[in-house]
């Protein structure tokens, strides 16, 4: 996770008011990718259909609008939105779901409901995520949690679908590289089980940032990925290696030299690359950011 998304989704209800809803691994897409996709149950998520479908899209521009839903621009056609917010009806919409911590504001409901499935210090106190001080992480340790976390999440998941959405990222995959208690094994093994309840539900998967996790993210079934930073942390090549659908965000408080001119002409830079603020504010905030290469 970095800092768009966390900032981004504690002010998304404000924002609503503000902005109408619009009605060597080779380099591969994923595993799926390694042999012809085999016919898929009514519903299910088709490989073959999802990859003539991103290829139209990356035709066009993306928006990532994390701070609120607004009428995407003119040629933009990738949008990425809270599991909140209504899909934009672009060629390709993107769910985002908080699936390993929780929601900002959501603490009360996971304490109450889910006790047992926060991650707990030696103070029995739930375990802050060190960069995001209001939002808790969630415990994947044992297949018995892990199942009950699906239990949660699953059903976000599947409202994504009903919603309209075409696909699904998953943020926080790498929370076991931030605190201790957690194994990334157990984190890759409760995204498989997302992959597969996203796929059932019709929706392609994107890994969410987590290139500490590398090419184990690739084993849990991915299709695609969602960057934040890639070029300011000089990490775009190396996804690049993992991941041949990447849609990436830049922000302009964090912008390598020679600005986003510099970044958008880099060979290793996706052509879905979006530039934004960094609070993801909506057209009218004297803040607001959107810039495309």
């Amino acid at each position: 996770m970095r800092a768009g998304r966390a900032v981004a989704t504690v002010v998304l209800a404000a924002m609503l008011a503000g902005c109408a809803a619009a009605p060597e691994p080779p380099r591969s897409p994923g595993p799926a990718a390694a042999s012809e996709p085999s016919a898929s149950p009514e519903g299910a998520f088709d490989e073959a259909a999802f990859a003539a479908l991103w290829d139209a899209a990356a035709e066009g521009g993306l928006d990532y609008q994390l701070g609120g839903p607004c009428e995407p621009d003119a040629g933009v056609t990738v949008v990425v939105r809270d599991r909140e917010a209504p899909s934009a009806g672009a060629l390709l919409d993107v769910c985002s779901v908080n699936a390993f911590q929780t929601q900002p504001g959501e603490l009360a409901m996971w304490e109450a409901e889910h006790p047992e499935l926060l991650l707990r210090g030696a103070d029995g106190e739930p375990v802050i995520d060190p960069g995001w001080p209001d939002e808790r992480i969630l415990d994947t340790s044992t297949p018995e949690r892990r199942a009950s976390i699906l239990d949660v999440v699953g059903p976000w998941i599947d409202g994504c679908g009903d919603a309209g959405y075409e696909a699904v990222e998953l943020d926080n995959l790498d929370t076991a590289t931030r605190v201790d208690g957690l194994e990334v094994d157990d984190n890759v093994a409760l995204a498989t089980a997302f992959v597969d309840r996203a796929h059932a539900a019709g929706l392609a998967v994107a890994q969410k940032n987590s290139l500490e996790v590398g090419a184990a993210g690739l084993a849990a079934g991915f299709d695609l990925v969602v960057t934040e930073e890639c070029a300011a942390f000089d990490e775009c090549g190396a996804y690049g290696e993992l991941y041949e659908r990447h849609l990436a965000v830049e922000y302009a408080s964090a912008l390598p030299e020679g600005g986003f001119a510099a970044v958008c002409a880099r060979d290793d830079q996706p052509a879905l690359t979006v530039l934004r603020d960094l609070d993801l504010t909506v057209p009218g905030d004297p803040a607001h950011l959107v810039e495309r290469c």
